[in-house]
């Protein structure tokens, strides 16, 4: 279920990133609450990325999702 609920979350996040010429894919979420992602298109090459992820994405999916502790990238 947290899974799904993550899926859904970032569903409602990578219009944003589209619109730079980016994206993301979810990789795994595992029983600890953390998050794999793999940054597509513009941001996986982006030198802002990591901001990208941990003050964009994770913030997001965080407030969205109970149960995410963290999110990596991969």
């Amino acid at each position: 279920m947290l899974k799904e609920s993550v899926q859904k979350a970032l569903n409602e996040i990578k219009p944003a990133l589209e619109a730079d010429g980016g994206s993301v894919e979810l990789v795994e979420v595992n029983e600890q609450g953390v998050v794999k992602v793999r940054m597509t298109g513009a941001c996986s090459g982006c030198p802002m990325g990591m901001q990208t992820l941990k003050l964009g994405i994770e913030k997001q999916l965080k407030q969205k999702v109970p149960g995410v502790t963290e999110v990596v990238r991969v």
